[in-house]
């Protein structure tokens, strides 16, 4: 498998926040989100040849017995479903962190599927030219529905500006999602930004009984590599 990079942090967003885990960073997507903050997977991806074995190995060298599995798009990696079933057979409680545009079979114990609203296509983004793509493929209803009757699930929503709303309640709607499933996370990577959207998106968390959930490895470390 290609992989991007490796680290021991604690998990920065969603229901499992602050809990000490081991990231697999795969490198490689189908999508091009125009706010992507991790471009060395999808924009210009990088990475080097590792086996299974050798990241369970580097894996098992840390205390914590989560393991977040992340991209780019982890569900297109060559193995994926072979590197999960070995993280299981280690015993580690396995996170997936999804777009949610393929439903390869994979052993996970908690699929965090974040779907691209259409605030992520990039139509000013390197001349529009990932743009009709990226439309195309951000919005897969049935593979949604698929993931959250597979898995335990929680839908993590990138969130700009209070029209996004209308769109998440309506793939709610389409797809069957839980509210009590549902985060709202702030998109941004300056302080400043995220703390002035948390206070709108909070509030709409309340009325319509999401969660909403900070980006606690921005606030920790800023917006670097490895954390």
């Amino acid at each position: 498998m290609k992989i991007s990079e490796l680290f021991y942090s604690l998990q920065g967003e969603g229901q499992l926040l602050g809990v000490p885990s081991f990231f697999i960073r795969t490198t490689g997507c189908n999508l091009r989100c125009t706010w992507c903050d991790t471009p060395y997977t999808s924009w210009a991806p990088v990475g080097e040849e590792m086996t299974v074995e050798q990241i369970v190995a580097e894996a098992l060298r840390h205390a914590g017995r989560h393991a977040v599995v992340t991209g780019g798009e982890p569900l297109i990696a060559p193995a994926i479903g072979e590197l999960t079933a070995a993280l299981r057979a280690a015993g580690f409680h396995i996170t997936i962190e999804t777009a949610g545009t393929v439903a390869p079979p994979v052993a996970c114990d908690l699929m965090s599927i974040s779907p691209k609203l259409s605030n992520s296509t990039p139509w000013e983004r390197d001349e529009g030219r990932y743009a009709a793509q990226h439309e195309r493929l951000r919005y897969q209803p049935e593979v949604l529905r698929e993931l959250m009757r597979t898995y335990n699930y929680q839908l993590k929503f990138v969130v700009t500006s209070p029209e996004d709303l209308v769109e998440i309640r309506a793939l709610l709607q389409e797809t069957g999602g839980q509210a009590s499933k549902t985060i709202l996370m702030p998109e941004g990577i300056q302080l400043e930004i995220l703390r002035e959207r948390a206070r709108w998106i909070s509030e709409a968390c309340k009325q319509e009984n999401f969660r909403y959930s900070p980006r606690l490895h921005i606030d920790l470390f800023g917006n670097t590599r490895g954390t």
